[in-house]
């Protein structure tokens, strides 16, 4: 489905005129389900009934066997897997992202907002904000977490937009990603650091942590870059909105109106019979959830589509996931966006785009909406 020309904060049009849950034919010639609804999604992402075992689900964007998605989850690969395997990696990890340990983090990431806006400052206008500013916050703070050189950050972003992207293969990508961070694994086994991933060598082997790691650096930043971007194109088309970025809910309804993971995620295949949402979903048919139709569902939102930075009920998004593989990093996520929301405008209040808004490249073929590059002047 498109989006309507000159909307290109809103999904489809089409996905409001759905039932909270729809018959979906998926490219492989599975006939599945497809929820918009929230308390259907709420339901689907809870029930123990339904898996997010890989090998069981059916892609409804692309073949599944073209990243070896056919075959149960390699070691190490947590988020596609059920518990108790699934809460084994969970543990080992849910230490590393507590909101008090996200909490120690926040003056490193003001310093690199700091340090990234005076090169935007010293460089002069116009720039790209999503090179300049969007896509480096996040990276750098995943590597200094992970321990992966910086330095490499062209290496990692390049092959992550092409795994992300719905018309490339992706494998050769995916697989010098897994190549580049199995060889940065065996030399934090050799010498290792203060980060995370030398932190985890005494309990996972090579394989996982690998795995475990390529998770985390292509989440890590994708979704956050993405996010930073895309929010900072609404706030430059809502300028109304910008004087309530100090409210604690700001972040939410950004993260809430946008729903930048658009297509492909998240889904879940039934393990039995189960009703939902007065369905009867077949044991092995596979449900996709439009998280843009989710969180713009009138019953649970009043007036969805509107962008409102002080909406009471926004944080009941869920654009995080829901159940037991809700975001891991979503902590992080949330300080990186506030300090790089607030610290860009407070220092650029009179922050414009520098090309007319229809102009602006959007990432509607990534499985990660967002925009390719976002022209700003002041």
């Amino acid at each position: 489905m498109d989006r309507t020309p000159g909307c290109p904060f809103d999904p489809p049009p089409e996905l409001a005129k759905l039932p909270p849950l729809s018959r979906l034919d998926f490219p492989d010639g599975h006939t599945g389900w497809l929820a918009t609804g929230f308390e259907t999604a709420r339901t689907v992402l809870s029930d123990p009934r339904f898996s997010n075992r890989q090998e069981l689900k059916h892609s409804p964007v692309r073949a599944t066997s073209q990243f070896g998605q056919d075959q149960p989850a390699p070691p190490g690969m947590f988020v596609t897997t059920d518990p108790p395997e699934h809460t084994r990696y969970r543990r080992l990890l849910t230490g590393q992202f507590t909101v008090r340990r996200m909490r120690l983090l926040e003056p490193r990431i003001e310093q690199i907002a700091a340090e990234h806006l005076d090169a935007m400052a010293a460089a002069g206008p116009p720039v790209d904000l999503v090179r300049a500013y969007a896509l480096p916050i996040p990276s750098l703070v995943i590597c200094e977490l992970l321990g992966v050189p910086y330095e490499d950050h062209e290496f990692f972003q390049e092959q992550t937009a092409r795994i992300v992207h719905l018309d490339e293969e992706g494998v050769p990508e995916l697989a010098a990603l897994a190549g580049y961070l199995g060889e940065l694994v065996r030399r934090k086994r050799a010498e290792p650091g203060d980060d995370l991933i030398s932190g985890l060598t005494g309990d996972l082997s090579d394989e996982e942590l690998t795995n475990l790691a390529l998770i985390l650096l292509v989440a890590g930043h994708e979704t956050t870059a993405n996010m930073l971007g895309l929010g900072v194109f609404a706030l430059l088309e809502h300028p109304e909105q910008r004087v309530l970025l100090d409210d604690d809910t700001a972040v939410e309804e950004l993260m809430r109106w946008l729903s930048i993971l658009h297509v492909g995620a998240p889904s879940r295949v039934a393990l039995e019979d189960v009703e939902v949402a007065g369905e009867l979903v077949r044991r092995g048919e596979t449900v996709a959830l439009s998280l843009p139709a989710i969180n713009r569902d009138p019953g649970q939102f009043t007036d969805p589509g509107e962008l409102r930075l002080d909406r009471a009920d926004a944080r009941r998004h869920l654009a995080f996931g829901h159940g037991v593989h809700q975001c891991l990093g979503q902590q992080l996520a949330r300080i990186e966006m506030r300090i790089g929301y607030r610290r860009l405008f407070e220092r650029f209040p009179g922050l414009r785009l520098a090309v007319p808004a229809s102009e602006v490249p959007l990432k509607e073929r990534a499985a990660v909406y967002g925009v390719e590059s976002l022209p700003v002047t002041w």
